[in-house]
């Protein structure tokens, strides 16, 4: 296979994987308040740790060693909670995934899927922040 051959085929299974992740969340997923939970917390903990203010500013503010590190991280994590039978948060862990390899590619179709996806990771991280109890008050 050729460089550009390789390529295109990493982008048409990037596609696919987007489209897979919004006709599910459009489905069932933004109704389903575990999972929209799971993404949300893991959307907050991944902007909080980054210093950032939203999803958005935190993927623009991602150096590339830290992108590579961070997906490796989550395809790590999101393995060991399938192997837990936690579907749903490694299901979270992947449309996080998707969105960050998502904006660092040059292509429309996976841009305008990208401001979808993204659409309900802030909406799920805002709801997350809004409805969550802070850590403080489970000590006592």
């Amino acid at each position: 296979m050729t460089e550009q051959t390789n390529t295109d085929a990493r982008l048409a299974d990037l596609r696919q994987r987007l489209a897979a992740i919004l006709r599910d969340l459009t489905e069932a997923g933004v109704d389903d308040g575990e999972a929209m939970y799971l993404l949300g917390g893991s959307t907050v903990g991944l902007i909080d740790r980054g210093g950032a203010k939203d999803w958005r500013g935190f993927k623009a503010g991602l150096p590339a060693a830290d992108f590579d590190r961070l997906l490796k991280q989550i395809e790590k994590e999101g393995n060991q909670l399938v192997a837990d039978g936690k579907g749903k948060a490694a299901y979270a862990l992947q449309a996080l995934a998707v969105s960050l390899v998502a904006s660092r590619q040059d292509d429309k179709v996976l841009r305008e899927g990208e401001q979808l996806l993204d659409a309900v990771i802030v909406a799920s991280a805002a709801n997350y922040r809004k409805h969550a109890k802070p850590a403080a008050s489970k000590a006592h």
